[in-house]
């Protein structure tokens, strides 16, 4: 009797066992390889506290492939031409605009949108921002999603002019307010100091460029409306032009030439200038202000042995078009899925893990904060930094990027405005107030066409030349090896003999009505 008891107990516990699914624990880990676009200013380590952890609570092995960003694209572009086994299971920071489009549509991605039961968080995230008509806006023209883009809640002023507050104290300057007082200030600062620089650049002229164009109305290079490069975006009209050759983009250049000329801009703008130059050029005086992010101030400060060196970050300076700052969508680069990974036997389990480990509530906790207890601590939603962080001479920001991989733009798929600002101080919360109440000065991402596979090609093949002639111009405007004045209607010349106004109908005539 005590035997058949036994092995009831026996099978009763078997059954209640094999009632439930096996615990995340005893599977293996989904093997993930992917494409990141590493950043000199935030350099990938593969021991970050926030990759480790997402690892281990998603039950995941990601292997990176660092990429550095100068070469990124290209690479991203080779792979996805040339197929097989060059490509990644998953690329990072990228959207469908330009080359990508076109690649989608000939098969070189997978239309994630086909498998959105598979991204329940990405969903949810997408409802709770309310974007899904700016996620409506990025599906081509056969109305698919090829990339899993960034969210974010609220766009908020993330960087732009920082000055030496003490020089401007010094000297009577009031807050610039428009881009001749900033003329006048690196001026002063010329003539006191001869052999500074006043203005340098954190990341070579990307950065000015995006930060600074919009205000002339314009959009051009890698920060070109829509991925063009040459084209730029009628917000009024709500079409686009042909940026590179406008008077907005003649006006712009011709100031900052005049900069260049005058020796107030950093000649090595044109090269990406790694942090710890920028840093030292700030810190010893060799450069009065620059062009970045809010989170640098704090290093740069500690770096300098200036009696009284305080830096400062500015709203948008005012141009011919007005205050804006680079433009700023509530989505951004994302994520894309070659059509090589839907061939995997596990492809749900990739696009699951995936969407845990980018889009869920904890995973988007991680990647902003870092871990609970170790980062920082919350009580009744009051988010408290460790000591560490808070005391760090690099300050909270900066400190949390390089040393736990937090507040990456690669990695950081899901922004909340609100948890962003607890990593700055009162002063930054002011400056996007200031902003907010200066009106539309972060303008919207345009609206892509809606090519199909062929007509993406032929703007892809007009894309390239035109960006290229454009590169090596305004390098030559800006330093002056090209006469403005002299050289403008043979530069205007050889972009409409490459096609601009081509490509620009192209755009035109195929966005959504």
């Amino acid at each position: 009797m005590k035997k058949l008891l036994s092995l009831a107990l026996v099978l009763a516990m078997m059954l209640t066992f094999a009632s439930f699914p096996a615990v995340a624990e005893s599977a293996e880990p989904v093997k993930i390889t992917l494409y990141y676009s590493d950043n000199a200013t935030l350099p990938f380590q593969e021991d970050w506290l926030t990759v480790k952890t997402i690892e281990e609570r998603f039950n995941v092995d990601l292997t990176f492939e660092v990429i550095p960003i100068a070469d990124y694209a290209t690479k991203v572009s080779t792979a996805l031409n040339v197929g097989g086994n060059t490509v990644p299971d998953v690329i990072l920071y990228q959207t469908t605009k330009g080359e990508n489009g076109s690649l989608a549509l000939n098969g070189a991605l997978t239309p994630i949108s086909d498998y959105s039961d598979w991204t329940p968080n990405f969903n949810a995230r997408v409802e709770e921002f309310g974007l899904q008509s700016a996620i409506d806006e990025l599906k081509l023209s056969d109305g698919k999603l090829y990339y899993l883009p960034s969210l974010t809640d609220i766009p908020f002023y993330d960087g732009g002019l920082i000055l030496r507050q003490d020089y401007l104290e010094q000297k009577g300057f009031e807050a610039p307010k428009t881009f001749d007082d900033l003329y006048e200030i690196l001026k002063a600062y010329k003539a006191d100091y001869p052999d500074s620089y006043p203005l340098t650049i954190l990341a070579g002229p990307r950065v000015l460029y995006r930060m600074t164009m919009p205000s002339w109305g314009i959009s051009l290079g890698k920060n070109g409306a829509s991925g063009t490069n040459t084209l730029s975006w009628d917000y009024e009209n709500e079409t686009y032009f042909e940026g590179a050759i406008s008077e907005q983009y003649k006006q712009y250049i011709t100031y900052f030439a005049k900069l260049y000329a005058e020796g107030l801009l950093d000649p090595e703008m044109a090269d990406p200038i790694d942090g710890d130059r920028w840093t030292q050029k700030m810190a010893n005086g060799s450069a009065m202000a620059t062009y970045a992010y809010y989170d640098q101030i704090g290093g740069v400060e500690a770096a300098s042995e200036i009696e009284g060196f305080d830096l400062n970050m500015y709203p948008a300076l005012a141009g011919p078009a007005g205050a804006h700052h680079q433009p700023k969508s509530s989505t951004g680069s994302g994520i894309m899925f070659p059509a090589k990974t839907a061939q995997r036997a596990d492809f749900e389990q990739v696009v699951r893990a995936i969407d845990n480990c980018f889009f869920s509530e904890e995973a988007a906790k991680i990647w902003c904060l870092g871990v609970e207890g170790v980062t920082y601590t919350e009580q009744d939603g009051v988010i408290t930094y460790a000591d560490e962080l808070v005391n760090s001479p690099d300050g909270i920001y900066k400190t949390m990027q390089v040393k736990y991989g937090c507040g990456s733009d690669v990695t950081q798929m899901v922004w909340y405005n609100a948890r962003e600002m607890t990593k700055y101080d009162q002063n930054y919360s002011d400056i996007n107030a200031a902003v907010a109440a200066m009106g539309n000065v972060i303008q919207a991402i345009p609206r892509a066409p809606l090519f199909d596979d062929l007509t993406a090609e032929d703007a892809g093949m007009l894309q390239t030349p035109l960006s290229d002639a454009w590169e090596v111009w305004n390098d030559a405007f800006l330093t002056g090896k090209k006469s403005i004045e002299t050289d403008w209607d043979a530069y205007v010349q050889e972009m409409k003999d490459k096609g601009i106004e081509e490509f620009c109908k192209l755009y035109n005539d195929h966005m959504a009505k």
